[in-house]
């Protein structure tokens, strides 16, 4: 059994990298390759690595369990601290969280309702991101006013965008550990300047690149595609001096003063992070509709996300834990409100329980009362950047049609209304959301209300958070009295109770055309798949794959279906970043004219925004259309 290594602070691994000779970085990967499983933890809580006879690496992290300074990181040959064994042993390790997440607001004296702050998400995956701590949604508050970008800021983030850039020309296949410190000596400078969004993304990054090299079963490439993206976008856009200061990030949630608030539990769900954080975030609704969160994520990882669904509620004192909250309400005086919604626990916060409603009374009732393409056209037409597009909950009354492969497919209860795909919010198995799906799936016309998060990278899909009986229809749920009308998915287990009896019979299925075995997917069906086969070579194979596409008559054969569905916009940068990949001019002594790899990287970054918009505008239209109208549109 190999030894849990002690997560390592990103710019202490960039500076022993940077300290060695470049003889020694030739030989970093396969030094590194070796070191996770010859690792030794000691009764002293240090963890050792035995490089031959005369070298022994020691890491001895902090309080927090973190290796935070180079002094943690020893080695006993001769060349140390500047040693290829003390960078590899660093290498091995796990990146650590640029800032714990989830911390409670200060609640030490003089704190109250006044502003009070916490860190902001860790860089984890996005997919976890969908894994984000942070699940609640942003308010509609106004942002305080963000100074303009300093010189420094600027400098930084240029230094940034070329690291990315090298990163994205090399790709994975040479990645490594040379030019992951690259990048991760540039995120730490971003973040000295101010700029812990930039950071948060390059961290991202090093991961994607980190999972992929190793070949993790938990790695995809798309995910490490939309993070180089983020990043290019965010370094150039802050370079550039022309951006949105608010590009900038904000390294702590501020809390301010939010006055007295009257909130009922719409749901609770399971957090578990790709860095070994869990616990529990529970939604909370307003009388005006304003989305409330308070979240309890610690270390701990699924054990505490399993146990936090029953943890005391930490809020001015209110005597209720989070399955209570869920289902019931609280009044809070002196409240402290983050601008994403999350509730501080101030000292002047007092809160007190109140009685639950069902989803068929008050605030919650009017998440059921839209189409729920309309809530997702909400979404997507939010900057595709914006925090809350990928946490917002919406609601829908649907019908069950059954299982395909591993979703679950319904129909909204409405006319003409579209298949929807009902993926588990988190695939854990130790967590019930994919056994309560494939229960429900063996109920055929069965009728439930679902609230749930939707993958806006995915036609039609949505995560479901809980689900309820519909009012007033016989062949819906039949929840205990006690649960109030509604089924946390991550928490509690749908048995066979709680379904209509076998003798009851399904209602017939209603007119119209009859379900193929899987939902219409425009955004499958779409000849763009080719340009993001192209963005992914790039991001898997690097610069030199992508310029392989450009020699012969492969490019007019890849791009012809794009320029014949109307996709000419698609086509073109396409066309042009197979050009500038295989752009590479030399001088009369054979050496590059132009080795630097910005142009590429705006070529890769152009293509890559211009396909995620398109993508967007796809997953839209696949919200609204029927089954026969998605597949005659489809491009």
């Amino acid at each position: 059994m190999s030894t849990e290594l002690p997560p390592v602070a990103p710019e202490v691994l960039a500076e022993a990298v940077e300290n060695l000779t470049a003889r020694l970085r030739k030989k970093l990967d396969d030094a590194t390759a070796g070191c996770a499983a010859a690792a030794v933890r000691e009764a002293d809580g240090s963890v050792t690595f035995r490089f031959g006879e005369d070298a022994l690496v020691t890491l001895r992290p902090g309080a927090a369990g973190t290796v935070t300074e180079a002094g943690q990181a020893t080695c006993t040959c001769l060349l140390a601290p500047r040693c290829l064994h003390r960078a590899a042993a660093l290498g091995a390790a796990p990146l650590a969280d640029a800032a714990p997440p989830e911390p409670e607001p200060d609640t030490t004296a003089g704190s109250g309702p006044t502003a009070a702050a916490e860190p902001a998400e860790p860089g984890g995956s996005a997919a976890a991101a969908a894994a984000s701590v942070s699940v609640s949604e942003e308010r509609a508050d106004p942002a305080e006013p963000v100074p303009a970008l300093t010189a420094a800021q600027r400098g930084a983030a240029a230094a940034l965008w070329h690291a990315a850039a090298e990163a994205l020309e090399a790709g994975v296949t040479a990645g490594g550990a040379v030019v992951q410190a690259e990048l991760l000596r540039a995120a730490h400078t971003a973040r000295l300047a101010g700029l812990p969004r930039a950071e948060a993304a390059a961290l991202r990054v090093v991961r994607g690149l980190r999972a992929a090299r190793e070949r993790r079963t938990a790695h995809r490439l798309g995910d490490l595609t939309g993070s180089f993206r983020e990043l290019l976008h965010t370094a150039g856009a802050l370079a550039s001096g022309a951006a949105d200061p608010a590009l900038t990030g904000t390294s702590r949630r501020a809390y301010t003063a939010g006055g007295s608030l009257r909130v009922q539990g719409l749901c609770r769900e399971p957090v578990l992070s790709a860095t070994g954080y869990g616990g529990v975030v529970t939604h909370l609704l307003a009388p005006d509709g304003s989305r409330y969160s308070l979240s309890d994520v610690r270390p701990g990882g699924l054990a505490r996300a399993r146990g936090a669904g029953r943890a005391s509620v930490a809020l001015g004192g209110a005597t209720l834990d989070h399955a209570g909250l869920a289902r019931g309400g609280l009044r809070i005086v002196g409240a402290t409100v983050s601008a994403e919604g999350r509730l501080g626990a101030g000292r002047g916060v007092k809160a007190t329980p109140l009685p639950g409603a069902p989803w068929s009374d008050g605030p919650a009732a009017g998440l059921f009362a839209r189409p729920a393409a309309e809530a997702v056209a909400a979404l997507l037409a939010a900057p595709a950047d914006a925090a809350d597009t990928e946490t917002a909950l919406i609601g829908c009354d649907v019908v069950v049609v059954g299982p395909a492969g591993d979703h679950l497919l319904v129909r909204e209860a409405r006319p003409h209304a579209p298949l929807l795909r009902l993926l588990p919010a988190h695939p854990h198995p130790e967590l019930p959301h994919t056994e309560n799906l494939r229960r429900i799936a063996s109920y055929p016309g069965l009728r439930l209300r679902v609230l749930g998060r939707p993958e806006l990278g995915r036609a039609a899909t949505l995560r479901p958070v809980a689900v309820g009986p519909v009012p007033g229809d016989p062949y819906t749920l039949r929840l205990p009295a006690e649960w109030l009308g509604r089924a946390d998915l991550g928490y509690e287990r749908l048995q066979g109770e709680h379904f209509p009896p076998p003798d009851a019979a399904a209602p017939a299925p209603e007119p119209g055309p009859a379900p193929a075995s899987d939902a219409p997917d425009p955004l499958a069906d779409s000849p763009l798949w080719r340009v993001r086969r192209l963005l992914e070579t790039g991001v898997a194979g690097g610069r030199r794959a992508v310029a392989e596409t450009a020699r012969g008559t492969a490019s007019l054969a890849a791009y012809g279906p794009l320029r014949r569905a109307g996709l000419t916009g698609a086509a073109d940068l396409a066309a042009a970043l197979a050009a500038e990949a295989d752009r590479r001019p030399r001088d009369a002594f054979g050496r590059l004219a132009d080795p630097s790899p910005d142009g590429y990287a705006w070529a890769w970054l152009a293509a890559a925004t211009h396909l995620a918009a398109a993508e967007r505008s796809l997953v839209a239209a696949s919200w609204t259309a029927t089954p026969s109208a998605a597949t005659s549109a489809a491009p």
